[in-house]
Protein backbone atom coordinates (compact mmCIF):
# COMPACT_ATOMS: atom_id res chain seq x y z
CA UNK A 1 0.00 0.00 0.00
CA UNK A 2 1.37 3.70 -1.17
CA UNK A 3 -0.78 6.19 0.54
CA UNK A 4 -0.51 9.59 0.14
CA UNK A 5 1.37 10.98 2.87
CA UNK A 6 3.32 9.25 5.91
CA UNK A 7 5.04 9.79 9.20
CA UNK A 8 8.56 8.47 9.14
CA UNK A 9 9.68 7.65 13.41
CA UNK A 10 13.26 6.35 13.59
CA UNK A 11 14.61 4.49 16.67
CA UNK A 12 15.93 8.02 17.44
CA UNK A 13 12.81 9.56 17.79
CA UNK A 14 11.37 6.56 19.74
CA UNK A 15 14.89 6.74 22.23
CA UNK A 16 13.74 10.26 22.92
CA UNK A 17 10.05 9.70 23.56
CA UNK A 18 11.48 6.63 25.99
CA UNK A 19 13.71 9.07 27.81
CA UNK A 20 11.40 11.55 28.54
CA UNK A 21 8.68 9.27 29.30
CA UNK A 22 10.73 7.75 31.73
CA UNK A 23 11.57 11.62 33.13
CA UNK A 24 10.08 12.98 36.09
CA UNK A 25 7.57 14.99 33.45
CA UNK A 26 5.06 14.11 31.43
CA UNK A 27 3.07 17.11 30.48
CA UNK A 28 4.56 20.62 30.77
CA UNK A 29 8.22 19.77 31.25
CA UNK A 30 11.55 20.99 29.91
CA UNK A 31 11.60 19.58 26.65
CA UNK A 32 8.41 21.79 25.80
CA UNK A 33 10.33 25.12 26.06
CA UNK A 34 13.47 23.03 24.19
CA UNK A 35 11.25 22.86 21.40
CA UNK A 36 9.79 26.26 21.38
CA UNK A 37 13.03 27.31 21.33
CA UNK A 38 14.67 25.08 18.77
CA UNK A 39 11.68 25.98 16.11
CA UNK A 40 11.99 29.47 16.44
CA UNK A 41 15.55 29.32 15.66
CA UNK A 42 14.75 26.88 12.91
CA UNK A 43 12.14 29.37 11.28
CA UNK A 44 14.19 32.40 12.03
CA UNK A 45 11.18 33.93 15.30
CA UNK A 46 11.80 35.40 18.05
CA UNK A 47 9.15 33.30 19.94
CA UNK A 48 7.29 30.10 19.18
CA UNK A 49 3.99 28.95 21.63
CA UNK A 50 3.62 25.15 21.14
CA UNK A 51 0.14 23.86 21.53
CA UNK A 52 -1.87 20.23 21.20
CA UNK A 53 -2.88 20.50 17.38
CA UNK A 54 -2.62 23.40 14.29
CA UNK A 55 -6.41 24.11 14.65
CA UNK A 56 -5.41 25.22 18.63
CA UNK A 57 -2.80 27.21 17.58
CA UNK A 58 -5.32 29.12 14.94
CA UNK A 59 -7.73 29.52 17.25
CA UNK A 60 -5.14 31.55 19.77
CA UNK A 61 -3.61 33.10 16.92
CA UNK A 62 -6.67 35.18 16.04
CA UNK A 63 -7.21 35.70 19.87
CA UNK A 64 -4.06 36.86 20.63
CA UNK A 65 -4.21 39.67 17.72
CA UNK A 66 -7.47 40.89 18.90
CA UNK A 67 -10.24 39.10 17.00
CA UNK A 68 -13.36 40.60 18.37
CA UNK A 69 -17.12 39.14 17.29
CA UNK A 70 -18.28 40.70 14.19
CA UNK A 71 -15.30 41.99 12.90
CA UNK A 72 -14.17 40.40 9.17
CA UNK A 73 -11.26 38.17 8.07
CA UNK A 74 -10.59 37.02 4.71
CA UNK A 75 -9.25 33.77 3.83
CA UNK A 76 -9.16 31.29 1.20
CA UNK A 77 -11.24 28.87 0.18
CA UNK A 78 -9.02 25.98 -0.95
CA UNK A 79 -7.53 24.93 2.81
CA UNK A 80 -8.88 22.45 5.36
CA UNK A 81 -11.71 23.93 6.91
CA UNK A 82 -9.81 25.10 10.38
CA UNK A 83 -8.27 28.04 8.46
CA UNK A 84 -12.13 29.34 8.13
CA UNK A 85 -13.73 27.85 11.36
CA UNK A 86 -11.00 29.38 13.77
CA UNK A 87 -12.61 32.82 12.20
CA UNK A 88 -16.04 31.68 13.38
CA UNK A 89 -14.77 30.41 16.93
CA UNK A 90 -14.47 34.11 17.86
CA UNK A 91 -17.38 35.32 16.47
CA UNK A 92 -16.46 37.20 13.43
CA UNK A 93 -16.68 36.34 9.98
CA UNK A 94 -15.46 34.57 7.08
CA UNK A 95 -14.58 36.60 3.78
CA UNK A 96 -13.18 34.32 0.68
CA UNK A 97 -11.17 35.66 -1.92
CA UNK A 98 -10.65 33.37 -4.62
CA UNK A 99 -7.35 31.73 -5.32
CA UNK A 100 -4.62 32.75 -7.78
CA UNK A 101 -4.85 29.71 -10.84
CA UNK A 102 -1.05 29.11 -10.93
CA UNK A 103 -0.31 28.81 -7.74
CA UNK A 104 -3.29 28.28 -6.36
CA UNK A 105 -2.35 30.32 -3.28
CA UNK A 106 -5.19 33.27 -2.05
CA UNK A 107 -5.27 35.89 -4.70
CA UNK A 108 -3.58 39.37 -3.20
CA UNK A 109 -5.80 41.47 -5.65
CA UNK A 110 -8.80 40.12 -4.51
CA UNK A 111 -8.44 40.22 -1.10
CA UNK A 112 -7.06 44.34 -1.67
CA UNK A 113 -10.72 44.50 -3.47
CA UNK A 114 -12.43 42.80 -0.65
CA UNK A 115 -10.67 45.88 2.37
CA UNK A 116 -11.97 48.22 -0.59
CA UNK A 117 -15.79 46.97 -0.75
CA UNK A 118 -16.30 45.31 3.28
CA UNK A 119 -16.01 47.10 6.05
CA UNK A 120 -14.85 45.52 9.45
CA UNK A 121 -11.98 43.56 7.65
CA UNK A 122 -9.08 43.45 10.75
CA UNK A 123 -7.18 40.62 9.21
CA UNK A 124 -6.26 37.92 6.69
CA UNK A 125 -5.12 34.12 7.03
CA UNK A 126 -2.93 33.39 4.29
CA UNK A 127 -2.41 29.44 3.61
CA UNK A 128 1.24 28.44 2.09
CA UNK A 129 -0.84 25.62 0.53
CA UNK A 130 0.70 22.22 -0.31
CA UNK A 131 3.95 24.20 0.91
CA UNK A 132 3.76 27.12 -2.08
CA UNK A 133 4.91 30.12 0.39
CA UNK A 134 2.32 32.59 -0.35
CA UNK A 135 4.59 36.13 -1.10
CA UNK A 136 3.99 37.89 2.18
CA UNK A 137 6.09 40.97 1.19
CA UNK A 138 3.31 41.85 -1.12
CA UNK A 139 0.62 40.12 1.03
CA UNK A 140 1.82 43.00 3.66
CA UNK A 141 1.95 46.15 1.73
CA UNK A 142 -2.20 45.44 1.33
CA UNK A 143 -2.70 44.42 5.04
CA UNK A 144 -0.31 47.83 6.19
CA UNK A 145 -2.38 50.29 3.42
CA UNK A 146 -5.65 48.95 5.31
CA UNK A 147 -4.50 48.15 8.69
CA UNK A 148 -4.97 44.70 9.30
CA UNK A 149 -3.11 42.09 10.87
CA UNK A 150 -1.54 38.93 9.06
CA UNK A 151 -2.02 35.08 10.65
CA UNK A 152 0.09 33.15 8.58
CA UNK A 153 -1.31 29.23 7.66
CA UNK A 154 2.28 27.74 7.17
CA UNK A 155 0.77 24.28 8.08
CA UNK A 156 1.89 22.29 5.16
CA UNK A 157 5.40 25.25 4.77
CA UNK A 158 8.36 24.63 7.37
CA UNK A 159 11.41 25.18 5.98
CA UNK A 160 10.05 27.34 2.74
CA UNK A 161 11.27 30.24 1.45
CA UNK A 162 10.67 32.94 -1.10
CA UNK A 163 12.94 35.83 -2.11
CA UNK A 164 11.71 39.29 -1.19
CA UNK A 165 12.40 42.72 -3.17
CA UNK A 166 15.68 43.28 -1.09
CA UNK A 167 17.10 39.59 -2.73
CA UNK A 168 16.82 37.88 1.15
CA UNK A 169 15.20 34.67 1.93
CA UNK A 170 12.11 34.95 3.65
CA UNK A 171 11.34 31.90 5.67
CA UNK A 172 8.06 30.72 6.72
CA UNK A 173 7.00 31.85 10.03
CA UNK A 174 9.97 34.09 10.62
CA UNK A 175 7.31 37.31 11.42
CA UNK A 176 9.37 39.47 8.62
CA UNK A 177 5.85 40.47 7.00
CA UNK A 178 2.90 38.24 9.51
CA UNK A 179 1.96 39.26 13.33
CA UNK A 180 2.13 35.32 13.70
CA UNK A 181 2.53 32.01 11.70
CA UNK A 182 0.63 28.79 12.87
CA UNK A 183 2.33 25.46 11.80
CA UNK A 184 1.01 21.89 12.69
CA UNK A 185 2.33 18.80 13.56
CA UNK A 186 0.14 16.07 12.48
CA UNK A 187 1.93 12.97 11.35
CA UNK A 188 1.46 13.24 7.63
CA UNK A 189 3.23 16.62 8.46
CA UNK A 190 6.96 17.74 7.90
CA UNK A 191 7.29 16.97 12.04
CA UNK A 192 5.17 14.79 13.42
CA UNK A 193 4.58 14.75 17.11
CA UNK A 194 1.73 12.48 16.60
CA UNK A 195 -1.00 15.99 17.03
CA UNK A 196 0.91 19.24 18.09
CA UNK A 197 1.10 22.55 16.33
CA UNK A 198 3.00 26.02 16.92
CA UNK A 199 2.67 29.64 17.01
CA UNK A 200 5.65 31.73 15.77
CA UNK A 201 5.62 35.72 16.22
CA UNK A 202 8.24 38.29 16.53
CA UNK A 203 5.75 40.50 19.14
CA UNK A 204 6.36 40.36 22.92
CA UNK A 205 2.85 41.25 23.58
CA UNK A 206 1.36 38.28 21.12
CA UNK A 207 3.72 35.81 22.80
CA UNK A 208 2.58 36.57 25.85
CA UNK A 209 -1.10 36.76 25.66
CA UNK A 210 -1.09 32.99 23.52
CA UNK A 211 1.10 31.80 26.95
CA UNK A 212 -2.15 32.63 29.06
CA UNK A 213 -4.46 31.70 26.45
CA UNK A 214 -2.70 28.70 26.19
CA UNK A 215 -3.29 27.74 29.83
CA UNK A 216 -6.83 28.62 30.77
CA UNK A 217 -5.99 32.31 30.92
CA UNK A 218 -3.98 31.87 34.00
CA UNK A 219 -0.26 33.21 34.86
CA UNK A 220 2.02 33.07 37.16
CA UNK A 221 3.96 35.91 35.96
CA UNK A 222 4.36 38.03 38.82
CA UNK A 223 5.18 41.23 36.63
CA UNK A 224 1.69 41.20 35.50
CA UNK A 225 -0.38 39.85 38.59
CA UNK A 226 -2.99 42.35 40.61
CA UNK A 227 -1.35 40.11 43.70
CA UNK A 228 0.80 38.10 44.81
CA UNK A 229 0.56 35.74 48.03
CA UNK A 230 3.43 33.70 47.55
CA UNK A 231 5.14 31.24 44.93
CA UNK A 232 1.82 29.27 45.01
CA UNK A 233 -0.26 31.97 43.77
CA UNK A 234 -1.46 32.13 39.82
CA UNK A 235 -4.08 34.07 38.16
CA UNK A 236 -6.84 33.19 35.99
CA UNK A 237 -7.06 36.91 33.95
CA UNK A 238 -8.81 35.46 31.16
CA UNK A 239 -10.92 32.89 29.75
CA UNK A 240 -8.53 30.60 28.20
CA UNK A 241 -8.45 26.83 27.27
CA UNK A 242 -6.62 23.62 27.62
CA UNK A 243 -4.77 23.83 24.33
CA UNK A 244 -1.18 22.52 25.94
CA UNK A 245 0.79 20.06 24.25
CA UNK A 246 2.76 16.98 26.25
CA UNK A 247 6.70 17.17 26.75
CA UNK A 248 7.25 13.18 25.37
CA UNK A 249 5.25 14.89 22.02
CA UNK A 250 7.78 17.88 21.71
CA UNK A 251 10.56 15.36 22.20
CA UNK A 252 9.18 13.72 19.20
CA UNK A 253 9.37 17.38 17.85
CA UNK A 254 12.85 18.14 18.76
CA UNK A 255 14.25 14.97 17.48
CA UNK A 256 12.34 15.09 13.97
CA UNK A 257 13.25 18.95 13.93
CA UNK A 258 16.79 17.88 13.12
CA UNK A 259 16.23 15.75 9.88
CA UNK A 260 13.50 18.25 8.67
CA UNK A 261 16.03 20.04 6.29
CA UNK A 262 16.73 16.35 4.99
CA UNK A 263 13.26 15.88 4.62
CA UNK A 264 12.76 19.18 2.40
CA UNK A 265 15.59 18.00 -0.03
CA UNK A 266 13.86 14.58 -0.63
CA UNK A 267 10.75 16.16 -1.17
CA UNK A 268 12.04 18.27 -3.72
CA UNK A 269 13.45 14.97 -5.14
CA UNK A 270 10.52 13.37 -5.55
CA UNK A 271 8.66 16.63 -7.11
CA UNK A 272 11.61 17.14 -9.54
CA UNK A 273 10.83 13.33 -10.62
CA UNK A 274 7.14 13.58 -11.03
CA UNK A 275 7.64 16.67 -12.89
CA UNK A 276 10.06 14.70 -15.50
CA UNK A 277 7.79 11.64 -15.85
CA UNK A 278 4.61 14.07 -16.49
CA UNK A 279 6.19 16.71 -18.62
CA UNK A 280 4.67 16.54 -21.86
CA UNK A 281 1.49 14.64 -20.95
CA UNK A 282 -2.14 15.75 -20.33
CA UNK A 283 -0.80 16.15 -16.31
CA UNK A 284 -0.18 19.87 -15.04
CA UNK A 285 1.83 19.62 -12.97
CA UNK A 286 2.76 22.13 -9.91
CA UNK A 287 4.36 25.40 -11.44
CA UNK A 288 7.10 26.94 -9.13
CA UNK A 289 8.52 30.61 -9.24
CA UNK A 290 12.05 30.85 -9.30
CA UNK A 291 12.33 32.65 -5.97
CA UNK A 292 10.21 30.31 -4.29
CA UNK A 293 11.36 27.25 -2.01
CA UNK A 294 8.66 24.74 -2.32
CA UNK A 295 8.09 22.50 0.75
CA UNK A 296 6.30 20.02 -1.18
CA UNK A 297 3.87 19.03 1.79
CA UNK A 298 1.57 17.84 -1.50
CA UNK A 299 2.30 17.12 -4.88
CA UNK A 300 -1.11 18.06 -6.58
CA UNK A 301 -1.52 17.51 -10.10
CA UNK A 302 -4.45 18.55 -12.72
CA UNK A 303 -5.89 15.61 -14.14
CA UNK A 304 -8.67 15.10 -16.48
CA UNK A 305 -10.83 11.96 -15.52
CA UNK A 306 -10.07 11.93 -11.78
CA UNK A 307 -12.70 9.76 -10.29
CA UNK A 308 -11.54 7.67 -12.74
CA UNK A 309 -7.91 7.83 -11.82
CA UNK A 310 -8.23 7.56 -8.49
CA UNK A 311 -10.34 4.65 -8.46
CA UNK A 312 -7.53 2.94 -10.96
CA UNK A 313 -5.22 3.91 -8.51
CA UNK A 314 -6.96 2.43 -5.46
CA UNK A 315 -7.20 -0.77 -7.14
CA UNK A 316 -3.33 -0.97 -7.16
CA UNK A 317 -3.27 0.03 -3.62
CA UNK A 318 -2.29 3.59 -4.40
CA UNK A 319 -3.45 6.06 -2.29
CA UNK A 320 -4.02 9.35 -3.79
CA UNK A 321 -6.25 12.14 -1.93
CA UNK A 322 -8.43 15.47 -2.76
CA UNK A 323 -6.90 18.99 -1.35
CA UNK A 324 -9.43 20.56 -1.05
CA UNK A 325 -13.02 20.87 -1.28
CA UNK A 326 -13.61 24.32 -1.56
CA UNK A 327 -14.56 25.47 2.31
CA UNK A 328 -17.31 27.63 0.98
CA UNK A 329 -19.00 24.82 -0.77
CA UNK A 330 -19.63 22.97 2.61
CA UNK A 331 -22.84 23.11 4.34
CA UNK A 332 -22.24 25.20 7.29
CA UNK A 333 -20.78 27.69 5.20
CA UNK A 334 -23.75 27.53 2.68
CA UNK A 335 -26.22 28.27 4.76
CA UNK A 336 -24.22 31.52 5.51
CA UNK A 337 -24.84 32.33 1.88
CA UNK A 338 -22.19 31.30 -0.16
CA UNK A 339 -23.13 29.33 -2.99
CA UNK A 340 -21.63 27.39 -6.26
CA UNK A 341 -20.12 29.77 -8.43
CA UNK A 342 -18.41 32.24 -5.66
CA UNK A 343 -15.20 31.48 -6.44
CA UNK A 344 -14.79 29.39 -9.94
CA UNK A 345 -11.09 29.82 -9.80
CA UNK A 346 -11.30 27.56 -6.99
CA UNK A 347 -13.62 25.57 -8.00
CA UNK A 348 -12.56 24.86 -11.34
CA UNK A 349 -9.11 24.00 -9.28
CA UNK A 350 -11.34 21.36 -7.40
CA UNK A 351 -12.32 19.76 -10.02
CA UNK A 352 -9.17 18.43 -11.43
CA UNK A 353 -6.75 18.25 -8.59
CA UNK A 354 -4.98 15.13 -7.09
CA UNK A 355 -2.63 14.74 -4.46
CA UNK A 356 0.28 11.90 -4.79
CA UNK A 357 2.37 10.24 -2.49
CA UNK A 358 5.00 12.64 -1.30
CA UNK A 359 6.68 11.93 2.04
CA UNK A 360 10.32 11.39 2.00
CA UNK A 361 10.44 8.05 3.25
CA UNK A 362 8.72 6.89 -0.23
CA UNK A 363 11.23 4.63 -2.17
CA UNK A 364 12.24 5.26 -5.94
CA UNK A 365 10.79 1.79 -6.52
CA UNK A 366 7.60 2.75 -5.39
CA UNK A 367 7.68 6.32 -6.94
CA UNK A 368 8.29 4.37 -9.93
CA UNK A 369 5.13 2.61 -9.95
CA UNK A 370 2.82 5.52 -8.91
CA UNK A 371 4.48 7.13 -12.23
CA UNK A 372 4.06 3.93 -14.35
CA UNK A 373 0.51 3.16 -13.29
CA UNK A 374 -0.53 6.81 -14.29
CA UNK A 375 0.91 6.66 -17.53
CA UNK A 376 -1.10 3.48 -18.04
CA UNK A 377 -4.25 4.49 -17.19
CA UNK A 378 -3.33 7.53 -19.54
CA UNK A 379 -2.16 5.54 -22.45
CA UNK A 380 -4.88 2.37 -22.60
Amino acid sequence: MIPYGRQHITDEDIAAVIETLQSDFLTQGPKIAEFEQAFATYVGSAYAVAVNNGTAALHLGVMALGLQPHQKVITTPITFVASANCIQYCGAQVLFADIDPTTYLIDIAQVEALCQTQSDVVGIIPVDFAGYPVHMEQLHAVAEKYGLWILEDACHAPGAWFIDSCGNKQFCGNGTYSNATVFSFHPVKHIATGEGGMITTNSKQVYEKLCMLRTHGITRNPEIMLENHGPWYYEMQELGYNYRITDFQCALGLSQLKRANNGLTRRNQIAEKYNKAFAHTCIQTPQVADSVYHAYHLYVIQVLNRLELYTYLRSKEIFTQVHYIPVHTMPYYKAQGYKQGDFPIAEAYYEHCLSLPMYPSLTNEQQDFVIQTILEFYNT
